[in-house]
């Protein structure tokens, strides 16, 4: 899919090499010992090992299901950086089926692809658009993005071949460190860049699974930073009937035009 790789962030945050005490006596901050070194290669095979193996565990599943939480910054009028939560409950199951459902602050929405329809459903309003696109997921995900600048932020992880996605166009990639506050496990650390993108992932030290993915875009201030946050991975479990992959409609609710929100918006005027 062409579109992917729309994530990777930066490589440290700046607060994680600050020393508490030298800040507390006014002395200039010290990074810890385990810094990335000098002379380390652009592009470490340790974090590249890293990636090929929860992606090779993504790959070979049938069936995936997981939720995430994701935070984005959108600029306000004055400049000020508003920033937005959104939470996915997400199946899909290999090749072609895929389902996306959004609670949230704002109204709900629903995303279901089953190989031949894709389907985004907005209870709230009981607005549906649909379209046709026999295929793949890739496709699909293709597809939705042309049509309508559809994009999900998770997207890297659920494609066929996701070392391919993550790794195209590197300039960099380095393993920061370890960590036991993310995920409730023991995550190693991975710094991943392109010419477009910075991308910092918390990968499960035992499980091998995403865990947290913080991403900012590279000379686009305008574009959001994000952050998703895995959790309730389940790699073997639902795999969902067929209506589990079709919106719940009803004869009441209306069909609108798949297109981006503009174009919709310019047909009003």
């Amino acid at each position: 899919m062409k579109r992917t790789g729309v994530f990777l962030l930066a490589a440290v945050g700046a607060w994680s090499l600050w020393d508490p005490s030298a800040v507390a006596q006014g002395k200039p901050a010290t990074p810890p010992a385990r810094t990335v070194p000098a002379r380390a290669p652009a592009i470490d095979p340790a974090a590249l090992a890293l990636v090929k193996a929860t992606s090779d565990k993504l790959a070979a599943a049938r069936s995936i299901s997981f939720v995430t939480c994701g935070a984005f910054d959108v600029p306000a009028r004055n400049g000020q950086p508003l920033f937005y939560f959104t939470r996915s409950e997400v199946l899909m199951v290999r090749p072609s089926k895929l389902r996306v459902v959004v609670p949230g602050d704002g109204p709900p929405s629903e995303f279901y692809f089953d190989g031949k329809t894709i389907a985004v459903f907005q209870p709230y309003t009981d607005l549906v658009a649909t379209m046709e696109a026999p295929g793949t997921l890739e496709e699909a995900l293709e597809a939705i993005y042309k049509k309508a600048g559809l994009y999900f932020p998770f997207v890297d992880f659920i494609v066929a071949d996701p070392y391919e996605t993550l790794t195209a166009r590197l300039t960099s990639a380095f393993v920061i460190g370890t960590s036991k506050l993310v995920g409730g496990t023991e995550t190693n650390i991975v710094s991943l860049s392109s010419k477009d993108t910075h991308l910092q992932i918390w990968i499960g030290v035992d499980d091998k699974l995403p865990r947290l993915v913080w991403a900012t875009p590279v000379n686009r201030p305008k574009e959001p930073r994000h952050m998703v946050e895995f959790s309730d991975w389940k790699l073997t479990g639902e795999v969902g009937t067929a209506e589990a992959f079709a919106p719940r409609t009803s004869e009441s609710t209306k069909q609108i035009p798949f297109a981006r929100p503009e174009s919709l918006a310019d047909k009003k005027h």
